[in-house]
């Protein structure tokens, strides 16, 4: 099972709209059963980010974590929405 955590600079607004979408999707690739989803702020999570297999995030990473992390804002805006999927389809199937 893959853990995949969706964060933005809250924990509250704009992680809540990809986890929502991020979980539908989820489901119509028939993949809910091998993802387990997480959502929260970043501030609380740089320091446990390894403990993720797959992490989106709405808001500016560190430099340190840019290569772990996936950019969620296409979510948002509806601009890249499938090159976001591949992105994460690929960590899933990894």
């Amino acid at each position: 099972m893959k853990k995949l955590l969706i964060m933005c600079g809250t924990g509250i607004a704009t992680s809540t709209v990809v986890t929502g979408k991020v979980k539908e999707w989820l489901k119509e690739q028939n993949l809910e059963n091998k993802v387990t989803l997480y959502q929260s702020k970043i501030s609380e999570e740089l320091s446990r980010i390894d403990e993720y297999d797959i992490v989106v995030s709405t808001t500016i990473v560190p430099d340190n974590i840019k290569p772990k992390v996936i950019d969620g804002v296409p979510l948002l805006t509806g601009i890249g929405i499938d090159e976001l999927y591949d992105q994460i389809l690929e960590k899933v199937n990894q």
